[in-house]
Parts: structure tokens; sequence; C-alpha cells
């Protein structure tokens, strides 16, 4: 594609495939194709044409797929990218220019809103240790606490800091430490980032990642301990091994050395993963599997074992609203039989696992399992299912009549587009007439089941006013000159 000098906003797309702002569909559609053909990445071999043709390949799609709807073209012809990105839409509600003014900004305020909150993301975990053996002895349930936080933050087009901090009490003993990553786009395909930590493990280091192929990642990482001054360098190889799962293979070069593998797929009813690790001085494995039951609902089974663990962990979760999830998690294993409740809020998490006993004995954690789901499942029967329903119930009906006002207000804006129309589509017709051409005399809209009740147009306040509109004025308003309606009109489905 030839380069060319950038034009006024609403050009760009049109340079782009080079054609003019005044381009037919059919214009605009060859162009597509010939650009499309011409900058296809799999056409090139070398790394970096195939990014070059990569990224105009992008440009060519995203400026076909605006320019060959008649809405978006309408949109970015009068306010450019700006209008689009901001979610304006055409619509009876907007039937004055200051009207698409002040909506457009409205939106433009919205999305500097939500802009500012994606380049502010905050994070942070609680989690407090209990054992109940301990509280049984007399010395306090509490065995010790963590709490850690981060905050990523977009300084740039190119540039993230991420900037965190924990704090872990253990019985008698605790510790804190501070650390900041600062990652920088070197291009669309490759980034480096650079790493500091103080505290219990105070360290620097550098990685680096890149896009071998569309399928494939590389990453290269090195860091100095600033305690003992040992090194620790890594190489880690990413591969998609089909739409919903990857593979990867991490070596490990330092004080402990190590060679891991590793493998994860996710889809929408599933996600699994599992491990091996092999290193030096241990080894150890470790898999999971989550089934998700419904969108509100989801199981999960996890294993762990080697030469420093061997555990079980069986247990599920439920979001209970937009944006916080409880799950509860039963594990046994050489430490103990635990018990783990989560509360997962947005990026916020609360954890408190509570150990049961010490002693692995088959009654007392079969007991254990047992009574606590016994429990859950009568509480969820009798209590929580009965509880969200009616929650459910009271939603809807707050949406229906939500909907209903929704509809009245529809009706009055477009009762109100139609006068507005009136007088031209009176014009239209009396032309039509005197030419012998298309006249509308009567057309209706709505439902198929209350058109078949040939009842014809109904009050505005009866419960089906919104089953049945009439848009004789409307058609009558785009008929043209030659005496014919765009087809998609007339191919326009009305709802069953």
């Amino acid at each position: 594609m030839k380069e060319e000098e950038a034009g006024p906003p609403k050009r760009e797309l049109y340079a782009v495939l080079q054609v003019s702002p005044e381009a037919t569909d059919e214009e605009i559609r060859k162009a597509y194709r010939h650009w499309a053909q011409v900058y296809h990445p799999d056409k090139y071999q070398d790394l970096h044409m195939k990014e070059i043709a990569t990224q105009n390949f992008q440009r060519i799609c995203e400026a076909y797929e605006i320019l060959s709807d008649e809405n978006k073209r309408q949109i970015y012809d009068i306010y450019g990218m700006e209008g689009l990105t901001s979610g304006l839409e055409l619509g009876p509600k907007l039937n004055k220019p200051e009207e698409l003014k002040e909506e457009l900004e409205r939106l433009r305020r919205k999305k500097e809103q939500e802009k500012m909150e994606a380049h502010f993301q905050p994070s942070g975990t609680i989690l407090a240790n209990l054992s109940l053996p301990q509280f049984l002895d007399g010395d306090g349930i509490m065995r010790g606490m963590a709490m850690s936080s981060e905050i990523h933050s977009q300084i740039s087009k190119q540039n993230t800091i991420a900037i965190g901090g924990n704090l872990e009490v253990q019985e008698n003993s605790g510790g804190s430490a501070a650390s900041a990553v600062l990652r920088h786009q070197l291009s669309s395909v490759s980034s480096v980032e650079f790493m500091a930590s103080a505290g219990l493990r105070a360290l620097i280091g550098v990685q680096t990642t890149r896009h071998l192929s569309l399928h494939s990642t590389a990453t290269i990482a090195i860091a100095k301990s600033l305690g003992d001054g040992s090194i620790n360098l890594s190489n880690t190889w990413t591969r998609q091994l089909s739409e919903t799962a990857n593979g990867n293979i991490q070596l490990l070069l330092g004080p402990e050395s190590s060679i891991t593998v590793g493998w994860q797929k996710k889809d929408e009813k599933m996600s699994a993963a599992g491990e091996l690790k092999i290193g030096t001085s241990s080894f150890g494995a470790s898999a999971h599997y989550t089934h998700r039951f419904s969108s509100v609902s989801h199981g999960r089974i996890a294993g762990r074992f080697g030469s420093t663990a061997l555990e079980i962990e069986v247990g599920g979760g439920r979001k209970i609203s937009n944006f916080g999830t409880v799950r509860t998690l039963y594990t046994i294993g050489i430490q103990g039989i635990f018990w783990k409740f989560e509360f997962h809020r947005g990026r916020q998490k609360f954890i408190i696992p509570i150990l049961l006993s010490t002693h692995l004995n088959l009654s007392f954690a079969t007991g254990a399992f047992l009574i606590p789901t016994s429990l859950y499942f009568l509480l969820k029967k009798f209590v929580v299912k009965p509880y969200y329903l009616q929650r459910e119930k009271k939603a809807a009906l707050e949406n229906k009549e939500k909907t209903s006002a929704q509809v009245r207000e529809a009706r009055a804006a477009a009762e109100k587009a139609q006068q507005l129309l009136q007088n031209v589509a009176s014009r239209k017709r009396t032309r039509q007439v005197e030419r012998n051409g298309l006249v509308i005399t009567k057309a209706v809209y709505g439902s198929g089941k209350a058109l078949k009740k040939g009842e014809g147009l109904r009050e505005v306040n009866d419960e089906s006013a919104s089953e049945v509109i009439d848009v004789t004025v409307p058609l009558n308003f785009l008929v043209n000159d030659v005496g014919q309606l765009k087809k998609s009109l007339i191919l326009m489905k009305p709802p069953s």
C-alpha cells in the first residue's frame, strides 16, 4: 500500500482503502478484496515483513468494517473515529444536529472516565490462617495473617508500571516486601520488563518476551538476589496447541535448577491444568480441574504431590453478584485437614484457611467432609435457593416495569419523529399520486400473532400497545423519486 499523508480525521479510512469519500459500496468492496490479498500475513515468511503486513491487514479490515456499514459510515463521515469509539448511534431520539452533539459529548465524558479507571487497576489479597486444634489447646485461634496489594497503572501507550507490597505474620515472626515492575512495549510482538523488590526477597531483574509466531511465545529472564548474590536465569516457551489449549516449558538455571512442563485448557464449560517440575533437589506435580455447572456455580478438584507436598483438594463456588464469588474448598494432605473459604469481589480476595486437624484420621477426615457438605446442601436447598428465586422474581418484575416505561418513551419518541416527517412524507406521497407511482396507504409493523388478529392499531394505554405500530408515514418518507423503497426495508422481518 502506498504511503500517503494522513488526511483529515474523517478521510483516513478512505485513504487506507485508497477510495474517495463518495465511493459506492461495490467500489469499497473491490478495494478491500484487493488490499486484503496484497497484505495477507500468510504470504510473507520474513518476520519483519510479516509484522508490517499484519499491521496493514488489521487497518484494512478495520476500515472495511466501518465503511461497509451504512450507519457506521454516516457517523464516521460526520464525527470521525471519535463518534464511533464513543458508541454514538443514529436513532429516533437523535433528531437534530445539536442532539447528536450533546449525545457525543456525553459518550466522550463516559469514555474518558472508563479510560481513567482502566489505567488504574488496584488488586489485593487478605489471608487469615485459623487453627482449631490451637484454639482447643487455649492458645488462640489465629495462626497467622498475610496481606498483599498491587496497583497497575498504564502511564503511556507503551509503558505500564506495577507497584506492590506484602506483609506476613506467622506466630512470633513476620516480614514484609515491596516490589516494582516497569513494562515497556518495544513493538507489537515484543516487550521488556524491569523488576526490583526490597525486603525478605530483595532482588533486581529484567525479562523480555517476544511472539515468535502467531502461536508461540518465548520469554527470557535474569534476576540477581541482593541477599546472597545468587543469579537465576530462566527460559520459557509457550505454544498454543488449539483454540482452547496451550502448553509451556520452562528451564530454570540457578542455585535450585529445574525444568517444568505445563499444560492448560479452558473453554465455556471447564478449565484444566497440569504441571510437572523436576529439580536438582526436589520434584513435584500438580493438576486441577474446574467444571462450570451453570453461569453462577462451579466445582473444582485438585491434587499436588512431590518431595514437599501431598494433598487433595475438593470444593466448589458460586457467584453471588456481578462482582462477588464465594468458594469453599476441602483439603487433606500431609500438613493436615483444612477447610478453606474464599470471597472474591472484583480484584480483591479474602481467604480463610481453617486447620481442622494435624492427624490424618480417616473417620475424622470423612466426617469433616460429609457434615459441612450436608449442611451446605441443606442451606442451599431451604435457604439460599428460595432467597435467590425470590430476588430473581423481584428483579424480573422491576425489569418488566422498567421495560414498559422504556417502551412508552420509545413510542413517544417515534410519534415525535413521525410528526417531523409528516410534511415531507405527504409531499412525496402527492408526487407519487401525480406520477401514478408507489403510494403506501397503510403499513403496520409488529408481531405476527398481533397482525393475524386483525384488530388494527391499538390505543397507547393498551397492554399490547407495543405489539403493532403504524409505519405508513416513515415508509412514504423513504420512497425515492423513482418510486422505490430500499431493499433492506423490504426484506425487514417483523418479530414473531
